[in-house]
């Protein structure tokens, strides 16, 4: 397990999601705020699907790198224009891994959604984005988003 984070981080700055994909196992599962849960291929759909809308013009740092060979964890920062709103957001985030064969088999992201919301779709985000119907609509939008984007691209 030598420096699988860092090949994943490194890729991410680059914009690279085959190289990020490439970092998971097959039975693998994703989680954040936004996307509570996606598994397999879906998670490689997810990053090319966010560095696409980017159009490559995300900054991302990672730091506070540890891991073994079960588990690891880091702290990255991502710098973008959301694309639905062209607003600008730093989003800040703890990542949790675990590891089986040399490759993630679980991700999980933790960040604030508020404050995220608040920057990504202003006034609305600010005043809603506490609140859990918020939330769910949001991941509602996210996975139906998530879905089109891959029966364009993979069907």
């Amino acid at each position: 397990m030598n420096g699988i984070i860092n090949r994943f981080y490194t890729a991410f700055a680059n914009a690279d999601w085959q190289t990020m994909a490439e970092c998971y196992h097959e039975d693998a599962v994703f989680s954040d705020p936004v996307f509570p849960l996606i598994k397999g291929k879906e998670i490689a759909a997810m990053w090319q699907m966010l560095i696409e809308r980017s159009k490559g013009n995300i900054d991302v740092a990672f730091s506070n790198v540890l891991e073994d060979e079960l588990t690891g964890r880091a702290d990255w920062v991502a710098e973008y224009f959301f694309s639905a709103s062209e607003r600008r957001v730093i989003n800040r985030i703890h990542a949790e891994f675990e590891f089986c064969d040399g490759k993630i088999i679980r991700h999980t992201d933790s960040f604030n959604l508020h404050k995220w919301a608040s920057q990504a779709l202003g006034i609305k985000g600010k005043l809603f984005g506490g609140f859990v119907f918020f939330r769910k609509k949001l991941q509602k939008t996210a996975r139906q988003g998530l879905d089109g984007f891959i029966a364009r691209n993979f069907s």
